[in-house]
């Protein structure tokens, strides 16, 4: 019976790498995403974004946390799925972020077919203008991402976020390899 199961999981994954590959996405973070001192953003998107999806109780009631959170899945999605510094992350990783951000954006009503560029703008431009407590602008700057409930529904789902497992699991496995990562690189470096 375990064998089975195991060579259904290989074909499983197989098939999986055999179906075609998105084009690769770029992804430029605006200047309010960069904490001053955080060291590298990616690995700063990574446990922000395991942490808030994973405790989604801290993100309960704060539209301009959850856009946030939204907008590292998205830059996540994007960075860690086309090799660069990050190559050497598992490639189920990159396969869960884009599974969970189709789920984030259908939960909350975004087009599919948006830009991470454009999503990641919009959704760090709606969190800056919500902490402003500027609603009106933070509608503006969904606009361009929100679907057919328009941006006032993408706000108010922002504020009272539906449950995302996908967007849990897959951060929490983006965070699980770093944690890989760099136990590797330290017995490397300890080995010279």
């Amino acid at each position: 019976m375990r064998l089975r199961l195991a060579a259904l999981a290989a074909g499983l994954l197989l098939a999986a790498g055999c179906a075609p590959m998105p084009p690769p996405e770029f992804v430029n973070l605006p200047p309010s995403a960069e904490s001053p001192g955080a060291g590298d953003p990616t690995r700063g998107a990574i446990l922000a974004s395991s942490y808030a999806f994973g405790t989604p109780s801290s993100l309960a009631g704060d539209p301009a946390a959850a856009a946030e959170a939204l907008a590292q899945l998205e830059y996540l999605t994007a960075e860690l799925g086309f090799g660069g510094a990050w190559r050497d992350m598992h490639p189920l990783v990159s396969t869960e972020l884009r599974l969970a951000r189709a789920e984030a954006r259908a939960a909350l009503g975004f087009r599919q077919e948006a830009s991470a560029q454009d999503a990641v703008d919009s959704l760090y431009g709606a969190s800056a203008a919500l902490r402003r407590g500027d609603r009106a602008a933070a509608g503006t700057r969904l606009a361009p991402l929100a679907g057919p409930g328009g941006a006032d529904a993408a706000l108010a789902r922002l504020a009272d976020l539906p449950p995302l497992p996908r967007a849990a699991a897959a951060t929490a496995r983006a965070r699980d390899a770093l944690n890989r990562r760099d136990s590797n690189r330290n017995q490397r470096e300890l080995r010279f």
